[in-house]
């Protein structure tokens, strides 16, 4: 096994891509000047195109791409700094143009753990086979089950089943679940269904506002911390930054770990920012780096 180190505030994290394996030896004082300069994780939106028509999505609908040769750079520069991994999203990222030959590149010239979110609809055998051994963890988004899936995604649901069971053979993948009015009252069957597939994890994203939506109701809101306080469920639960965090039992993966330290988005537009909810960033410029020390600076 050959461990990627980062140094932080929090100790020396030992993490191996391949395995999925994380360390953190918490007892070893690391000097400040040694700390990691990058984000332990950074997601990045390759591109705003996406076929579906959520009317919750966040993800801004002018269109953007970024280059991929710059999306290499980073991903080296990043990967010497101490970063332990890359996410790609959007829009939806099977659309971006040479995505397997992008996942390619950063999986051989760096350590770097390649992941990414995706609705399914236009994976084939012949994308997965492309993507093998580049793709380290993907995320399905399957909001609500069924009929409810259909209304809301505009989509077979059992197109999304069979999406599934491809990703089953590249990699391990978890399941993403935006949930709201629509979809609450199916908590049970999201995780029979993440279960069922196959899926490590079922990571529950309380819908968040938009111009055109209200977000979650405090209702709903108390409904999904009483039905996660209460289930017992095969597959692990884990939640977005949503602020619902306190009254749920979650367990911290780097304890008093800063948001900034943990995680940073850079948008389809090349902006960095806080998360993809974010209203402020910093653009990026020739150093992803230099813009990550601008961006703690100004938070």
């Amino acid at each position: 096994m050959t461990c990627k180190i980062r140094l932080s505030a929090s100790g020396v994290h030992l993490f191996d891509r391949v395995s999925g394996t994380n360390v953190l030896l918490d007892e070893v004082a690391v000097p400040v000047e040694q700390f990691s300069r990058a984000p332990r994780y950074l997601s990045v939106a390759l591109t705003n195109a996406c076929e579906l028509r959520c009317s919750y999505c966040y993800a801004p609908k002018y269109a953007a791409s970024l280059d991929r040769e710059r999306v290499l750079q980073w991903a080296v520069e990043l990967d010497a700094a101490g970063c332990l991994g890359l996410g790609f999203g959007g829009g939806e990222p099977t659309t971006y143009r040479q995505f397997p030959q992008l996942c390619a590149d950063i999986a051989q010239a760096t350590s770097l753990p390649v992941t990414f979110t995706t609705h399914g609809h236009r994976l084939t055998p012949a994308l997965i086979d492309s993507l093998r051994g580049s793709v380290h963890f993907v995320r399905l988004s399957v909001d609500g089950v069924g009929a409810t899936y259909e209304r809301l995604r505009g989509r077979p649901f059992t197109a999304l089943v069979q999406a599934a069971g491809l990703l089953h053979s590249l990699a391990p993948f978890g399941i993403n679940a935006v949930i709201n009015a629509d979809t609450v009252s199916e908590l049970d069957r999201l995780a029979e269904f993440a279960g069922a597939a196959g899926a490590s994890e079922l990571l529950l994203l309380p819908e968040q506002p938009t111009k055109t939506t209200p977000g979650i109701s405090d209702s709903d809101a108390e409904r999904l911390v009483q039905w996660v306080t209460t289930v017992t469920t095969e597959v692990r639960l884990a939640i977005s930054r949503s602020g619902f965090e306190a009254a749920l039992p979650t367990a911290e993966a780097i304890p008093e770990e800063s948001p900034l330290d943990a995680h940073m988005h850079v948008d389809a537009a090349g902006v960095l920012r806080p998360n993809a909810y974010a209203s402020m960033g910093v653009p990026v410029g020739q150093s992803i780096i230099e813009a990550v020390e601008a961006l703690r600076e100004a938070g």
